[in-house]
């Protein structure tokens, strides 16, 4: 079951960003004659919290019980995450990392991450990123593609750096600092 459900959740990924890009493309040359492509960097600091009362990251689907080796290759967590303006988690929240993330690699720590950072305060209230690419967690910088956006971020593109700030070894809890560059309209 855990298998399939993983199946069916990666191919739903994958088809969407297909019939994305085939409809996006007719729209996309009305849209863009008239608008001037920008530069927009944020950071934020997204909050992994995997216990306690509240957990913003929960377990969906557990590595297979034959597998043994130390990656966790196949575990898969569904995330409602905080996005805030400083490291601690009572700074002002500014938005929510929401998707997944699953262990892809069978020889080292390596992610498959697909989110969308939801934009809640200022300027892009409303407007989302999706960041939709692999995580070396164990790097010092990882880098990983925005591949779309929704509101002001409509047509974005660009990419994220993620740096761990804190992770507690015997929570999971984390927290990573994320500098987004987004070209957009």
């Amino acid at each position: 079951m855990a298998t399939f459900l993983s199946f069916f959740l990666l191919s739903s990924v994958a088809l969407s960003l297909v019939l994305v890009s085939v409809t996006a493309e007719s729209l996309e040359r009305d849209f863009l004659r008239h608008k001037k492509e920008k530069l927009t960097h944020f950071r934020v600091y997204w909050h992994d919290i995997l216990d306690g009362k509240d957990p913003t990251s929960v377990l969906i689907i557990n590595p297979p019980k034959n597998y043994t080796g130390a990656t966790g290759f196949g575990l898969t967590r569904m995330i409602d995450n905080p996005l805030t303006l400083s490291p601690e988690l009572s700074s002002k929240m500014v938005g929510r990392a929401q998707g997944f993330y699953a262990a892809a690699s069978k020889e080292e720590v390596g992610l498959l991450m697909a989110m969308n950072f939801a934009i809640l305060e200022g300027k892009y209230n409303g407007s989302t990123i999706t960041v939709f690419g692999r995580n070396s967690v164990l790097d010092k910088v990882r880098e990983m593609p925005v591949i779309g956006g929704s509101g002001l971020f409509r047509f974005a593109r660009g990419y994220v750096q993620a740096r761990t700030h804190v992770f507690d070894i015997k929570t999971g809890n984390a927290v990573v600092e994320y500098n987004c560059y987004v070209l957009h309209y």
